[in-house]
């Protein structure tokens, strides 16, 4: 059997905070997470604001430090690699930003935002930048009359598109898209999704697609990972974690995607509370604080993952 692409293993991502008192404090934005990416694949991330999503997309990439546990990209582990090494892995692990307001420079034309990982990692002479740039803009539906423009006169849509450009150019096998289309407009956001899907399909490559909608991941994602206060708690392939959904906070989830009817009957699920601090994290199961369902053990011991068959796994005493 092939290894993965992409191997996390039991990975942790503390941050030192201070407490209203002064104290110092510890933050465990990702707890003990391990997850793969085969070739091809895309793998969903999905779970509420600050559950770590976006800090378990950085760890897998190299762009931050675990305190804990390992990277393994093509069999590399690339928390122990050097700096040079490192930087020979990049050209082929990208990450599509969130805002495409922030991530590109205002003062640089598309033509050299587009052609900068090719001068980075030497992948083209001077005089092929922008012929290059153009195929590459070509690929996600921009003329080449892009080229000579600044951001700053592009809508959002277009700009998350010179994103995308600029995450291919060096010829990525890994592409972390972290929240790509949170922040463009719903009518835009079906447009991207799709481009992302033809990109995959066409240039066979893996993405971890990192979003708090379910809905928003269901039609591109092979398998889908239900994150919650710093841990994975159901993996599914996508069709199943949507049909049989088997902890109580993937249930909630689901529950609150708009349904296509508004007078159609649906289940409605009121989590109680906010998400607790990843510096109190809750005895037990994590999520006992929210659940509708908790019972005895809940606030006292921890889950164990539950082998459902068919590439379904749960953290829940439920299932166990």
């Amino acid at each position: 059997m092939e290894p993965s692409l992409l191997a996390l293993e039991n990975l942790v991502k503390t941050f030192p905070v201070k407490s209203v008192f002064g104290k110092p404090a510890e933050a465990r934005a990702v707890d003990g997470v391990s997850l793969s990416v085969a070739r091809g694949e895309v793998v969903g991330l999905v779970g509420e604001s600050g559950c770590g999503k976006s800090t378990l997309g950085r760890l897998s990439l190299g762009l931050l430090q675990p305190s804990a546990g390992r990277v393994l990209f093509k069999g590399r582990d690339i928390t122990a690699v050097g700096a040079k090494e490192l930087r020979a892995l990049r050209k082929d692990m990208q990450i599509i930003f969130q805002d495409p307001f922030a991530s590109l420079n205002p003062r640089m034309r598309v033509r050299d935002i587009v052609a900068e990982p090719l001068i980075i990692h030497r992948l083209a002479e001077k005089r092929e930048l922008d012929g290059r740039a153009a195929v590459l803009l070509e690929k996600v539906g921009l003329s080449a009359d892009a080229l000579s423009r600044y951001p700053h006169e592009f809508s959002g849509g277009q700009r998350q598109r010179i994103g995308i450009a600029r995450a291919l150019a060096s010829g990525p096998a890994f592409i972390v898209a972290d929240e790509p289309v949170s922040a463009l407009d719903v009518s835009v956001q079906a447009q991207i999704i799709n481009l992302l899907a033809d990109l995959q399909r066409d240039m066979g490559l893996s993405f971890l697609f990192v979003a708090h909608d379910l809905n928003v991941v269901r039609h591109f994602s092979d398998r889908v990972a239900v994150m919650y206060l710093g841990k994975i708690v159901e993996t599914a392939p996508a069709e199943e974690i949507y049909a049989r959904p088997s902890h109580p906070y993937t249930e909630a989830l689901l529950a609150d995607i708009p349904a296509p009817d508004p007078g159609a009957k649906k289940k409605h699920i009121l989590l109680k509370g906010d998400i607790p601090s990843p510096t109190q994290i809750p005895p037990g199961c994590r999520f006992h604080t929210r659940c509708i369902h908790r019972f005895e053990p809940c606030d006292r011991i921890v889950p164990k993952t539950t082998d459902l068959g068919s590439g379904h796994f749960v953290d829940c005493h439920l299932r166990g």
